[in-house]
């Protein structure tokens, strides 16, 4: 079976939600995948063209009087198979970080003690706002039964998010107090 890359395994995935026009799918992305997994605008219609072109979804053309025209994208059976594959499959390797504080607190013998504190302290205010952005996103997940199934997996990747996010936090914390 042929290779994608990850952005049209990501979009299939997306396809078996409610999210079927281009413009929904980035709403999504903004809204969920975002805080885990980064896909350009600029990338949505490229891949969403190449699943068509693939005969992984079907595009349907929509029109109402008034409006633009709207194109919605369903996942065809071959779609739906080649995203099962993809999830069987194992990962090819442990995510790589890239986090600028870190790489700026690596070298920070060369920055002022006043520096380093007030970049952690700010570090760890966007963190705590993340953190509450997830918990905010766990409630309305919660709320939301028309898709329980989904929700439970929704839920799952929002928890390491949380969780990674108050570890982030408890190491600010940690570094704050042994550079005071």
């Amino acid at each position: 079976m042929k290779n994608y890359n990850d952005t049209t395994y990501a979009i299939l995935g997306i396809l078996t939600t409610e999210c079927k026009s281009g413009y929904d799918i980035k709403q999504f992305i903004d809204q969920s995948l975002n805080h885990f997994w980064k896909i350009s605008y600029g990338q949505i219609y490229p891949t969403l063209k190449l699943i068509v072109q693939e005969e992984l979804a079907e595009v349907r053309t929509l029109s109402s009087p008034g409006r633009p025209v709207k194109n919605e994208y369903l996942l065809t059976s071959k779609g739906m198979e080649v995203l099962k594959s993809w999830l069987e499959q194992p990962i090819k390797q442990l995510p790589i970080e890239r986090n600028e504080i870190l790489l700026k607190l690596f070298f920070g013998r060369y920055q002022a003690r006043e520096s380093k504190v007030l970049l952690l302290q700010n570090y760890k205010q966007e963190l705590e706002g993340r953190y509450n952005t997830y918990v905010s996103i766990e409630q309305a997940i919660s709320n939301y039964k028309d898709n329980s199934e989904d929700s439970m997996y929704w839920l799952f990747t929002l928890d390491y998010g949380k969780r990674t996010t108050k570890a982030a936090i408890e190491w600010c914390d940690f570094t704050l107090d042994k550079l005071s």
